[in-house]
């Protein structure tokens, strides 16, 4: 997994991943589940280059959980592939951040996506997101 891209406000974050056989079905095509695993690195790895680290989040109290997901495919990825996921907040309020993301095998459009991730705290009730969260 590489990444590259310098975070700014709203900016879009890029790493590479490369599909293991153990994400293909039987037809080895990349299981339509794993992508939301994609996902979730996309979001880990774009805090991560801003300086958050999501175990220190979890620490503090704080935990970031998937309120809507939708996901549109339009290709399918398969073994070997090396494909480029593309993570980018669209919206920071008090408590959610929405984010975009698009993945491509080459220029091929592979899926598109949107989500809603809340800031819970320990007891599961909606919290502020921390100040940290101004970096992006």
């Amino acid at each position: 997994m590489t990444q590259k891209g310098s975070m700014g406000l709203y900016s879009a974050h890029q790493i590479q991943i490369r599909v293991g056989y153990h994400e293909t079905d039987g037809q080895r095509r990349v299981h339509h589940a794993n992508y939301l695993n994609y996902f979730e690195r996309g979001r880990v790895e774009m805090l991560r280059a801003v300086g958050l680290s999501y175990k220190a989040l979890e620490d503090a109290g704080n935990m970031l959980v998937v309120t809507e997901m939708n996901v549109r495919y339009s290709a399918a990825a398969e073994f070997d592939d090396l494909l480029t996921l593309t993570t980018k907040a669209i919206e920071i309020r008090k408590v959610r951040i929405r984010h975009h993301y698009q993945i491509h095998r080459d220029d091929e459009l592979i899926v598109d996506a949107d989500s809603t991730i809340a800031c819970i705290n320990s007891s599961g009730a909606p919290s502020r997101l921390p100040p940290e969260f101004s970096r992006f």
